[in-house]
């Protein structure tokens, strides 16, 4: 049975290759930031804190709506991105480099929380417990995912491709509940989130289609912690193997079914 990563090493693990990251990993549906706006009131002058910001894809949607954003990062490297690639809202951007169970942040002082593909990276009780605190009474949290694969509807060269990730060690995100992922299990995650407090549960699924090329169907991928994590040699023979069925099964364009799994919470 392949091994889990831990937790820790994605603290160190994404910025090996940040420019990469910043590049090939997709943003956010629209409507993550719709439901954002509609249920949490994400807007002009109010106050974020966001765990794990990494490159910015949650940044700076935020950032452009008015918000002030104080944005957790462990990795230097990615911060050191997201503060270059955001200096046009500097006065309303503060980066706290380190892990988010040791950020020194202000309880009771923020409107609105969010981690976006981030809180398998830490231990869910404990970050939602800290959450929850920082909030301000009836201010809001908001945690997502995007799910590079749909497992309600696998797409083909998901299912083409499956026996080579299943070699690789897992992600933390690669959850044990009934659709494989971390940000799938609802049962679960609404679970962690009512034990920390939370209330006014609601959580979405959307489903989209992008259609990818050669270089984007590899530069994601070597994004992915079980590919970045393997030796350079290794790393390069498998992109290679996946490159070739884009190539020779695809003719170079992949239609990829993506899903992102939302949870929207309230601090009564």
């Amino acid at each position: 049975m392949a091994s889990t990563i831990a937790r820790t090493a994605g603290r160190v693990l994404f910025g090996e290759n940040a420019r990469a990251y910043a590049t090939f990993r997709p943003g956010y549906p629209e409507r993550v930031f719709d439901i954002l706006r509609a249920r949490c009131g994400a807007g002009e002058g109010r106050t974020v804190f966001e765990v794990g910001a990494g490159t910015g894809l949650a940044t700076a949607p935020l950032l452009a709506m008015g918000c002030r954003v104080t944005a957790v990062e462990p990795d230097a490297k990615l911060a050191a991105l997201l503060v270059d690639s955001q200096a046009a809202y500097a006065e309303r951007l503060a980066v706290q480099i380190g892990p988010f169970e040791e950020a020194a942040l202000s309880p009771g002082s923020f409107d609105l929380g969010i981690a976006a593909t981030s809180l398998h990276w830490v231990d869910p009780d404990l970050a939602l417990t800290k959450a929850f605190h920082l909030l301000h009474p009836g201010g809001h949290w908001a945690m997502w995912w995007n799910i590079f694969g749909d497992p309600d509807e696998p797409d083909a060269f998901q299912q083409r491709t499956h026996a080579l990730f299943e070699r690789l060690s897992k992600s933390p995100s690669h959850g044990d509940g009934p659709k494989g992922h971390f940000g799938l299990d609802r049962k679960r995650r609404i679970a962690e989130l009512e034990q920390a407090g939370f209330r006014s549960i609601v959580a979405e699924e959307l489903r989209w289609r992008p259609v990818l090329n050669r270089q984007q169907i590899l530069g994601l991928t070597a994004t992915f912690s079980p590919v970045a994590r393997l030796p350079e040699i290794e790393r390069q023979a498998f992109l290679g193997r996946l490159g070739a069925i884009v190539d020779e099964v695809f003719g170079g364009r992949v239609q990829r079914h993506f899903m992102t799994a939302i949870y929207v919470a309230r601090r009564p």
